[in-house]
């Protein structure tokens, strides 16, 4: 655990960042001071929202298919939205659920649950009713704000659950009588609202690739725990962001809320489009663009071609986050748009661990970088003693001012000298960045050697005729378990697994060449294109 002088040191280098970044507004060090007030006043992410308003700052916040809205806006709607919710009695004792496209409506949403104190559960688009009720009822929701495309699916929940409507499409698809936002704000009073009596929140679920999603809360934090997204990727005050990657998701919520407090414009649509995402970050001049893995490949994939059609001159960042980045996919990022990759490596639990620049990716593509400022990275073998020996494979612990404090349900990660367990084993390398080896337990003992899943992926991917790649163990009688891969190859590519596995034998020791190569079309994912290893397990393949 960092020691007093550490945090000290993390103190002084998280204001130096911030700084720099320009959320202390030099000379205008009042509008700063003020900014720290609301943040403490309504939290993190309504606070910098209430600041920018009451400092006259009327830039547009918002720009998604119904056009732009102002910070004023945003300030004014969301202040009305929380009168409606009072008279409706949602309190600060109350949980809502959101379950919304990135759009004006969920960001109504959130600010509101802040500034009336109200916990928020942020569900995945990709739900189906079943999981939507078990974490409803286990996040003891009692307040619903949907899209009407997800109106089947919300009409699982309790009839006692209130509800409202987020981006209404004409008349309800259920028939629903339901308030949509706006009628909800109309005719409210949209001066400022006095400050809760508790602070509010988000609460963030896990990816739910091994079963129900786990709550992970995130309650009030520091202001100065934006320094470590702040450290190592170069947003700044003033710029256009587009998001790309799901609002609902960690990625998508931390840098939203650093867009906000940056007073920075944000560029949404609702359902992703790998040309039309190029395209709207040409048409707005977009800085930044923020994505998952998944979301990266598909814009890729879009070839020259059709990536040169549209000026992207001005993109100083691609942001990526969620799952680990191949190093054929750095190099193809780096071949297309230059050197703007930025990856952080973290999770829902830790938020931020490393992040690696461009400069580290282009020395070593594939890392996860290195801790930013106000994080620490230690790895730690299976008796929990330190590993402090570059290429030595261990499991990753963190120590950051976001991790959470335990799960909705009470249960916790592992934790060693106040450090918390990603769940992933990596290694350091001799220039001290960080490689993430994969999951502690997608770890495949095949014929008594150990075997991580990533590296024969990574090996597989990098091939020209490869687009992605899986890979799981199986039970065997032999072997104890013996390695099967999904292979989705590139279009007009032959599929030969005989060549795929000589490739595998000529790079990779014998044991992690895979016994079995299943060639498919796509490989499952969730809504933030998290691989479904489970569904892979399950998936019945004929012997022949």
């Amino acid at each position: 655990m960092p020691g007093l002088v550490t945090k000290v040191t993390d103190t002084i280098g998280a204001a130096g960042v911030m700084f720099r970044a320009g959320l202390v507004p030099f000379p205008r060090l009042d509008r700063g001071l003020k900014s720290i007030a609301a943040v403490d006043k309504y939290g993190p992410f309504a606070g910098p929202v209430h600041a920018h308003a009451e400092n006259g700052y009327d830039a547009v916040a918002i720009i998604d298919e119904r056009g732009p809205i102002t910070y004023a806006e945003l300030e004014r709607q969301s202040n009305a939205l929380v009168r409606a919710w009072q008279a409706d009695g949602i309190t600060s004792d109350s949980v809502m659920g959101a379950m919304c496209r990135n759009h004006r409506g969920l960001v109504l949403t959130m600010l509101a649950a802040a500034k009336n104190g109200t916990k928020l559960v942020l569900m995945n688009t990709g739900f189906a009713r079943p999981q939507l009720v078990d974490v409803a009822a286990r996040e003891k929701v009692v307040a619903f704000v949907y899209d009407d495309e997800f109106a089947d699916i919300a009409d699982a929940l309790p009839d006692d659950v209130v509800v409202y409507r987020s981006w209404p499409e004409g008349t309800a698809a259920d028939g629903s009588t339901a308030a949509t936002l706006d009628e909800a704000i109309a005719g409210r009073t949209t001066s400022s609202v006095p400050a809760p009596e508790k602070n509010g929140g988000f609460v963030l679920l896990t990816s739910g690739t091994t079963g129900t999603p786990k709550g992970a809360p995130r309650g009030h934090t520091s202001p100065l725990a934006s320094a470590q997204f702040l450290d190592r990727v170069p947003l700044r005050r003033g710029q256009t962001m587009m998001m790309a990657a799901p609002a609902f998701h960690g990625t998508g919520v931390s840098q939203f809320a650093l867009a906000l407090a940056l007073g920075q414009t944000v560029v949404m649509h609702r359902k992703f489009d790998p040309e039309n995402t190029i395209k709207l970050v040409a048409q707005y001049k977009c800085d930044s663009l923020v994505v998952v893995p998944t979301m990266l490949t598909r814009i890729i994939d879009l070839g020259p071609d059709v990536l040169s059609k549209y000026d992207t001159s001005n993109l100083k960042i691609i942001f990526s986050a969620g799952s680990s980045l191949s190093p054929d996919l750095c190099k193809r990022v780096t071949a297309s748009f230059g050197y703007v990759l930025y990856n952080l490596y973290g999770s829902t639990e830790v938020a931020v661990a490393t992040v690696a620049t461009p400069e580290d990716l282009t020395i070593a593509p594939g890392t996860a970088g290195r801790a930013p400022v106000t994080c620490h990275v230690e790895l730690f073998d299976e008796n929990n003693k330190k590993i402090t020996t570059p290429h030595t494979i261990g499991r990753i612990f963190v120590a950051s001012g976001l991790s959470f404090e335990g799960y909705t349900d009470g249960r916790d990660k592992e934790r060693i000298d106040g450090l918390l367990s990603t769940g992933d084993v990596g290694h350091f390398d001799a220039n001290g960045l960080l490689f993430v080896d994969g999951r502690d337990d997608d770890m495949i003992v095949s014929g008594g050697e150990n075997v991580y899943p990533l590296e024969v992926e990574n090996l597989l991917a990098d091939r020209e005729d490869v687009l992605e790649a899986a890979v799981i163990g199986v039970e065997d009688a032999d072997f104890g378990h013996r390695l099967r891969a999904f292979v989705v190859v590139a279009h007009g590519a032959d599929q030969n697994s005989d060549e795929l596995k000589d490739h595998v034998r000529s790079n990779l020791a014998r044991y992690k060449v895979p016994r079995e190569i299943v060639f498919i079309d796509e490989l499952p994912r969730n809504a933030t294109g998290k691989l479904l290893r489970r569904v892979l397990i399950e998936m019945e393949i004929s012997e022949d």
